[in-house]
C-alpha cells in the first residue's frame, strides 16, 4: 500500500536480512503495512515470521536492511519508533504473580503513558476486564489472559500492533471476540496491524491483505480471498499447504 512521504505507512520493511552463521532466517524481504489494515503474515514454521517480528520490535537486529515505523528508521531512532509499537502473543503472557491492574501499570510506566491510572480504567472497561481488576493474571483463562495481554499492548495507543498467533489455543467464542476488538481498533484509529496466524479461516476473516513467507522470502502476496484461485488452489487452507510442502513449485509458476 502505496503512500505520501507526509503520511508514510505504519510500517516499511526494506530488504531486511537475518542471518545467523551459515543460516539465512530472513531473506531479503520487503512490504508495508499502511494505515487502517491489517497484513497477515504467514507461512510454516521456520520460514521467517517470529523472526521479522522479533525485528520490527528492535528484539533482534538485522544483518541488513530497512525497517521504518511511522517514518522513523529503527535502527537510527530505536527509542521514538518503538513509541508507536505494542505487541502481544500467546507465548509471552504476562507476569502470573501480578494482578491485571499491576500489570498494566507496570507497563504503563515502562512505556511513559501519561494518566496512566484514567488509561487503565477506560482499558478494564473497553476489554471486560474490570472485574478481574486485583485477580493474579495466572488464574485467569486463556481467554481472560489474552484479553488482559491485549489491553496492555494497547496502552501506549500504539499505531502499529504487532500479533503473532494472538487467538491460538482460544475458543472459537473467545477468538471471534478477539478478532473483533483487533478490527475495531484497525478501523477506527490511524494504526495498522501485522497479524501472524495459521488459522486460514481467521486470516480470510481478519486480514485486508497476506504475505505467504517460506524459507526466509516473500514468496506470495495479495488479497487472501483472492489469492488462492489466482494460483490454482481451492481454498486458502490449500495455498498454505502447497507453500509448507512445495514452495519452488509456487516461485516458478
Amino acid at each position: 500500500m502505496a503512500e505520501s512521504s507526509s503520511n508514510p505507512p505504519v510500517l516499511s520493511v526494506r530488504e531486511l536480512c537475518k542471518s545467523y552463521a551459515s543460516t539465512v532466517a530472513v531473506d531479503g524481504i520487503s512490504f508495508e503495512v499502511g494505515r487502517n489494515e491489517i497484513v497477515g503474515l504467514l507461512g510454516p514454521n521456520g520460514a521467517g515470521k517470529t523472526t521479522t517480528i522479533n525485528m520490527v520490535l528492535g528484539v533482534l537486529e538485522p544483518t541488513s536492511g530497512a525497517i521504518h515505523i511511522q517514518g522513523v528508521d529503527l535502527s537510527k531512532r530505536r527509542s521514538q519508533a518503538l513509541e508507536y509499537t505494542n505487541f502481544a502473543a500467546v507465548y509471552a503472557p504476562l507476569p502470573g504473580n501480578l494482578t491485571v491492574v499491576q500489570n498494566l501499570r507496570y507497563f504503563g510506566m515502562i512505556y511513559g503513558v501519561k494518566r496512566v491510572s484514567e488509561r487503565i480504567e477506560a482499558l478494564l472497561q473497553e476489554f471486560d476486564l474490570a472485574r478481574f481488576r486485583d485477580t493474579k493474571c495466572g488464574v485467569l483463562s486463556s481467554g481472560e489472559q489474552t484479553r488482559v495481554a491485549l489491553a496492555k499492548a494497547m496502552l501506549n495507543r500504539p499505531q502499529l500492533l504487532l500479533l503473532d498467533e494472538p487467538t491460538a489455543s482460544l475458543d472459537p467464542s473467545t477468538a471471534r471476540d478477539i478478532r473483533a476488538r483487533i478490527r475495531d481498533f484497525t478501523a477506527k484509529g490511524t494504526g495498522g496491524v501485522l497479524w501472524t496466524s495459521h488459522n486460514m479461516y481467521e486470516v480470510e476473516e481478519v486480514c485486508d491483505r497476506v504475505l505467504f513467507m517460506s524459507r526466509g522470502k516473500v514468496l506470495l502476496q495479495g488479497d487472501p480471498r483472492k489469492l488462492p484461485q489466482e494460483h490454482g488452489k481451492a481454498t486458502l487452507e490449500e495455498l498454505f499447504i502447497t507453500v509448507a510442502r512445495e514452495p519452488l513449485a509456487l516461485e516458478h509458476a
